[in-house]
């Protein structure tokens, strides 16, 4: 089987509905431009991938990639992901290029088998535990309100997004703790917001409010200051998140100690190669791979890693609405259509009412 054609369709992707992240980070964002590409090949097979920054993942595909992959086998993906990060070096691309590459060859490759993405890797369960992963709200008393509307709807775990301000989210951080009582699962995301010395003081309050984990306090492209975080604070640090590098620049951080639990995901991690890379190295140390993000490529992911505990399913308004992949049990279900399980024909050229799918 051999690629014959890489083709990138731009579509216009609707405003989202209206939420806020921490201080000093843009909100959502008005209607956008984003971009499928179909990896088509010679046996007939289509394999599909989204990206929310369209313009740009079209200029890098007809300006690098498309004559790399024409004419490639689609299921020598290691060789193809190595190729990606080899031209990776010309102008470093945007850290989330190569994971939607990554994602259609996944695709082509469990139409091939006939098989869901997760089967193939190989699977590990067929649900999994959703938890209700906050935008940034107003007040302590609304976030305590969704709290209880997550709770309600199925969730059995809450991270928070608060404001990024440290003595303000530790306030919030104990005031949720206190108003859920000790049986509920909760974590803390500080989306990069915080230098080191509040960070360890934000760290402190959650590990007193018995938090399963503090996520991110600061931009990742330190590995020294998150050494010096571990050395002050108790509470679990999850790491690598967002860092370019995947398994490389996660391997600094296990080799540091500081990691009690790795990030790894589709969309900032190299795809589903680089997320199994990083769930690999993970098991090495008896680390949890906790899956970033929702969607139907981390949906796979996390019927597939067994060290990851839970999906992240984003909840931005109140009144609060459950996402759809979401049971009202609280749970998601695996994939049990071949491939990715795009809701579309291949023979179709993809539309923007299946956009949402890919997030």
């Amino acid at each position: 089987m051999r690629i014959v054609a890489v083709d990138v369709e731009l579509v216009d992707v609707p405003a989202q509905p209206i939420y806020s992240w921490r201080q000093g980070l843009p909100g959502s964002e008005g209607a956008s431009v984003g971009a499928w590409i179909a990896i088509r090949t010679d046996a007939g097979i289509d394999g599909f991938g989204f990206c929310h920054r369209g313009v740009i993942f079209q200029d890098i595909v007809e300006r690098r990639l498309r004559n790399e992959l024409i004419g490639a086998d689609p299921l020598d993906r290691e060789l193809l992901w190595h190729r990606l990060w080899e031209l990776d070096r010309i102008e470093y691309f945007p850290v989330y290029i190569a994971g939607v590459i990554d994602v259609a060859l996944w695709d082509v490759a469990g139409k091939a088998a006939r098989m869901p993405v997760h089967q193939l890797i190989g699977s590990y369960r067929d649900s999994i535990p959703a938890y209700a992963s906050t935008a940034t709200f107003g007040s302590i008393e609304e976030y305590l309100d969704v709290a209880d509307q997550c709770l309600e709807a199925g969730f059995s775990a809450i991270k928070l997004h608060a404001w990024g301000d440290a003595r303000k989210d530790a306030r919030l951080s104990e005031a949720l703790r206190e108003h859920v009582g000790d049986e509920v699962p909760l974590m803390y995301d500080g989306s990069g917001g915080f230098d080191l010395l509040d960070a360890i003081y934000l760290g402190n309050a959650l590990d007193a409010a018995g938090y399963l984990w503090y996520e991110e306090p600061m931009r990742e492209y330190s590995v020294s200051a998150y050494r010096q975080l571990g050395e002050r604070v108790d509470i679990p640090l999850l790491v690598g998140e967002v860092s370019p590098g995947a398994h490389m620049n996660t391997g600094d951080y296990v080799a540091t100690g500081v990691a009690a639990a790795v990030r790894t995901g589709a969309t900032l991690r190299g795809g589903i190669t680089g997320s199994l890379r990083i769930a690999h190295l993970a098991d090495s140390y008896l680390l949890r791979a906790e899956v970033h993000g929702g969607g139907l490529p981390n949906t796979h992911l996390c019927m597939a890693i067994g060290s990851n505990t839970f999906y992240e399913s984003l909840i931005y308004s109140n009144p609060v609405v459950r996402p759809a992949e979401v049971g009202a049990d609280g749970l998601v279900r695996a994939i049990d259509r071949p491939g990715i399980g795009w809701d579309f024909d291949s023979a179709t050229a993809p539309s923007t009412s299946f956009v949402n799918a890919s997030r």
